[in-house]
């Protein structure tokens, strides 16, 4: 006798529950507490890192001071010195108030504190526009195409970039600009980021999808420091291979390696690692090896134009979706996106519509909805009409937000 099959009512559940905890472990790999670490401002301000004091005094707080004191001291001179290509020894002496008033902050690299005495590795900021008339320097250099910085660390068997919270990314978080010749664009690592900014994708030499990312972070072109971190045993001393490689074909700049006494140490040897590849950009920069490679620029398709005899406005009859002439307004057009190509599609589309001045996507989603600003030559009537035209589907949202579909 053949046994009475059971209904697949009870696989319900279990379908459902496995579901929830995928779109968990997906939400998860977003907005995990330990991923994204902010990029300081430091646009205005020129920093001298590692100025060494010893003090002794009568109190901890009084040999704190002393240090500070004579961490301002020196770091102006190595500032002037640095500037100026030229001698320490050589640098003018400035007094205490004068020195107050240019010094916007101190940074504790490291310190040692004791009853009557204070060694500390410092770092000391000085404001720019004050500083930089002191020095004889204006506030403009010149600087790079806008860059995207894709860090990647690798560490025993494992090498990743945003997938996770990591010292090498943090050293480039933390990382003043202010000196240097090079327009960084520091992701967070937060929210998409570890999604399309990842190991892989800074091995990736297709074109198509750097587009994309680029235009969606602001950036002409990709820098990727590599750090390789080798450790003799855990927590002794470290060997740190730096490599500067620049632009999707991963072209290699330059490379270095610099020591850790220990694990302790290892931070240290990171901001350095950073100044020193941010020296071989620069360097790369002055020999002209950092233009932006023009087939990452995204080049919106001229408008097809009317054929002699239809330079004169045709009738609207005729013309069925004519856009009449009027005041620019700003859509804002939503459009699914399953993947990469229906992206530069739906731009290419739109942008050829009779009417659109610009059609940029503000908002990438992809496998979801992306958003785009189109700047129309009309009213929402007229948009919706030559919309239709080019054989979209038109869904009026509110006001000025329509979404549109095949």
């Amino acid at each position: 006798m053949t046994p009475a099959r059971r209904p697949l009512a009870f696989l319900i559940p279990a379908v459902a529950a496995l579901l929830l905890a995928g779109a968990g472990i997906l939400y998860a790999q977003l907005e995990g507490a330990e991923r994204g670490i902010p990029p300081i401002d430091s646009t205005s301000n020129f920093e001298i890192l590692g100025v060494e004091v010893d003090v002794s005094a009568e109190t901890a707080e009084k040999a704190r001071l002393e240090g500070w004191r004579r961490a301002q001291s020196l770091g102006w001179r190595m500032l002037w010195a640095r500037t100026h290509n030229r001698p320490l020894a050589q640098a003018p002496v400035l007094s205490d108030s004068v020195l107050n008033g240019i010094v916007s902050g101190i940074v504790i690299e490291q310190e040692q504190i004791g009853p009557t005495r204070y060694i500390a590795r410092l770092g000391v900021l000085f404001d720019r526009a004050r500083t930089g008339q002191m020095l004889g320097v204006s506030g403009l250099t010149r600087r790079s195409a806008p860059m995207l910085v894709i860090p990647v660390m690798r560490t025993g068997s494992s090498a990743y970039s945003f997938e996770y919270r990591n010292d090498w990314q943090r050293a480039w978080a933390q990382f003043r600009t202010a000196n240097s010749p090079i327009d960084y664009v520091r992701p967070s690592g937060t929210g998409i980021d570890p999604l399309v900014l990842n190991l892989a994708q800074s091995k990736r030499r297709g074109r198509g999808w750097w587009r994309m990312l680029l235009d969606q972070y602001g950036a002409a072109d990709i820098v990727v420091p590599e750090l390789e971190l080798r450790r003799a045993y855990p927590g002794g001393p470290a060997i740190g291979i730096f490599s500067a490689r620049y632009g999707p074909d991963n072209l290699l700049l330059g490379r270095f390696e610099l020591t850790a006494r220990n694990s302790a140490d290892i931070p240290r040897m990171l901001d350095e690692g950073v100044r020193r590849l941010d020296l071989l950009y620069a360097l790369a920069l002055g020999r002209g090896l950092l233009r932006p490679d023009p087939t990452l620029v995204i080049v919106q398709p001229p408008l097809p134009p009317l054929p002699p005899e239809e330079t004169a406005a045709p009738p609207a009859e005729e013309m069925g979706a004519q856009v009449p002439a009027g005041q620019t307004t700003t859509f804002s057009v939503q459009v699914a996106t399953p993947d990469a190509g229906a992206v530069q599609q739906a731009e290419v589309s739109v942008s050829r519509v009779n009417g659109v001045t610009s059609a940029i996507t503000t908002s990438l989603a992809l496998g979801g909805t992306s958003i785009m600003r189109v700047n129309f030559v009309g009213d929402s009537a007229a948009f919706q009409a030559a919309l239709q035209a080019q054989g979209w589907q038109v869904q009026v949202v509110s006001g000025s937000t329509v979404r549109i579909s095949r």
